[in-house]
This record gives structure tokens, C-alpha cells and sequence, in this order.
């Protein structure tokens, strides 16, 4: 093995991963481990989805983002639910025990198309998703976008298993009909959102609350950062052809805390370009609900947790960041 330092958040290609190299996989199940214990972040290239997918999503949603607040406001719904999250819906950092104002960001929310079996379950986690008429093709568009980060979260928990030492379905068997979320978070510039207050970011420092996250974003100086013991808030690398990828606070507590929840805030736009817009398409895994998420034990696991109902312990996470 070489010395040289793995980095903090380091980018792995699924392609070797899949290629059934014994050698190449036993590497890449020791990068990532290392980078789990200590960012929660990596990047993942070699996933095959489609870029100009991504762009096209964009373009949709900027079309109804960019509309009159009259026009988005029939759409409007509550964290954790289908539709828009207006400006002021959301403050992330509550999450730790942080009042901080509301986070800068608009967001279109989606969640699973299927219903549920159990009425109680269909009741508390279905709805039907809220497609804004104003922009038809987004639906099409995100339909498939969602298939594809389906089938890509599947292969990255079975990668998660086997670099735990587990086997490959340790995790991936839980997701068979996931409540999965899905985000566009549209990040406009200061000519629509004002100037940020005291303490006002884009998203305000969290951890994200399920298994992982998919994220596909866009550079800017008021982007990604991560934060790690070692070197505090530091700006996420940055790959336009890679997904970022970080584990949230059930799969941290899943590896009886051997990995670190990715803590991590999108900064405010910059004061020196005030007009930067970003826009992040963000996948949130889950399980099937009613899954008994218990501690994978010592010598792998640290931290010996009480068992919790994955879907029980997800929606106190998610009213936590309401905004009143």
C-alpha cells in the first residue's frame, strides 16, 4: 500500500467497483471506510447517469422558480411533503439546536410514487406528487432521474456493505419500497433573496437524517462545504461529472457510529458576486418503512445504540427543521 495520504473526501469510480476485481474492490472498500470515518463525504464517478438529464431539470425548474410568487404559491406544501418550499419554510440548523434565520433557498420536494400496503404507513408517507403545471416536461424528466438515482443507490449501499466487511445486501435488502426524497434546491442571488442576515446561509449547518444522499451540484463561491475535526469548514471538492455523496445520521447510527454523518452548510452568496444562482438536485435514501435500524456491533461498530424504527426516528428529524 502507499503512504501517501488519502484525501479527506476522496472520488470513487464505480467502474472498477463493478469490474469484480477482488484487488481494486478491497481498495476501494478501504478509501471509502477511511473517508466515512472521518468527512462522511465522497464523490462517485463512473454511475452512468446522464448529464444532459441533469440540465435539463434545471432549465425546467429555473422556468418555475423564476415565476411570480402568485403563480407558485397553489404548490405551496410543508417540510417533508410535495410541492414548493416558498423562502422561509426551512432552517436547517435547527437540526443541532441552532436558531438561525431561515435558510436562502426555494425548493421543489417530490417523494416515492408508490403507495403503501399499510394504510397507517400510506397515510403518514404517500401523497401524491405535486407536478407544477406551468412546466409539464419536469415530470417526465424527474421520473426518470428518480429511476436512475434508485438504481444508483443501490449499488452504492451494497458498495457501503461490503466496505463495513458486511455482505452486499446488508443495507440494500432494507430498501425495497424506500420513502426516498428528492429536492431542487434553487439558490437565487441577493437581487431576489435581499442581503443574508447575521448567520443566514443557503442551507444552515446540519446532518443529513436518512442513509445517503445523492447530490448533483453546481460550483460557486457560495457552494458545498464540509466540515471534519481535522480541518474545520473547508469548501467540497468539486467534480461536475460526479455525484456527491454523504451519509446521514441513521446510517452513522446504523454503523454503531464507526461513520461520521456528513456535516456539512451551503454558504450564502457571496458578497462579491452577489447575482450567483445555483441550483442542487438532491436524492434522499430511505428505507422501507418500519425497518428496525439496531447497531452493527463491536469490533465494527463503536457506539452500541437502542434500536429505533427508521421511520419513527425520520419524522421527528424532519420536524425539527420547520420553521413555524
Amino acid at each position: 500500500m502507499s503512504d501517501t495520504p488519502q484525501p479527506r473526501i476522496p472520488t470513487i469510480d464505480l467502474r472498477p467497483w463493478l469490474s469484480a476485481d477482488p484487488d481494486a474492490r478491497a481498495a476501494i472498500a478501504r478509501t471509502l471506510d477511511e473517508a466515512l470515518q472521518t468527512a462522511g463525504f465522497f464523490l462517485v464517478t463512473g454511475h452512468g447517469v446522464d448529464p444532459a438529464l441533469r440540465s435539463r431539470i434545471r432549465e425546467a425548474s429555473r422556468t418555475f422558480f423564476r415565476m411570480p410568487v402568485d403563480v407558485k404559491q397553489p404548490y405551496t406544501a410543508k417540510v417533508g411533503g410535495r410541492g414548493w418550499l416558498g423562502p422561509g419554510a426551512e432552517a436547517n440548523g435547527y437540526s443541532e439546536g441552532t436558531e438561525t434565520p431561515p435558510d436562502l433557498k426555494e425548493s421543489l420536494t417530490f417523494a416515492t410514487h408508490e403507495p403503501f400496503e399499510d394504510p397507517v404507513v400510506n397515510a403518514e408517507w404517500y401523497a401524491p406528487n405535486v407536478w407544477p403545471a406551468e412546466v409539464p416536461e419536469l415530470q417526465t424528466l424527474c421520473e426518470e432521474y428518480l429511476e436512475r438515482m434508485g438504481e444508483l443507490e443501490k449499488r452504492l449501499l451494497s458498495l457501503l456493505g461490503e466496505a463495513l466487511g458486511l455482505e452486499p445486501d446488508f443495507f440494500s435488502r432494507h430498501m425495497d419500497h424506500p420513502t426516498y426524497g428528492f429536492n431542487i434546491n434553487w439558490y437565487p442571488g441577493t437581487e431576489v433573496i435581499g442581503e443574508p442576515q447575521p448567520g443566514q446561509f443557503r442551507i444552515g449547518p446540519h446532518t443529513d437524517f436518512g442513509t445517503v444522499t445523492i447530490l448533483d451540484r453546481q460550483a460557486g463561491k457560495g457552494g458545498l462545504q464540509v466540515f471534519t475535526d481535522e480541518g474545520g469548514w473547508e469548501d467540497a471538492p468539486f467534480d461536475p461529472d460526479a455525484f456527491t455523496i454523504n451519509i446521514g445520521d441513521l446510517m452513522a447510527r446504523w454503523t454503531g457510529d464507526r461513520w461520521r454523518s456528513g456535516r456539512h452548510r451551503v454558504l450564502p452568496p457571496p458578497a462579491d458576486a452577489p447575482a450567483e444562482e445555483l441550483m442542487s438536485l438532491v436524492y434522499f435514501g430511505e428505507c422501507t418503512p418500519g425497518t428496525t435500524v439496531e447497531s452493527v456491533p463491536a469490533p465494527i461498530g463503536r457506539v452500541a445504540h437502542e434500536p429505533v424504527d427508521s421511520h419513527v426516528y425520520l419524522r421527528a428529524k424532519l420536524d425539527s427543521i420547520t420553521v413555524d
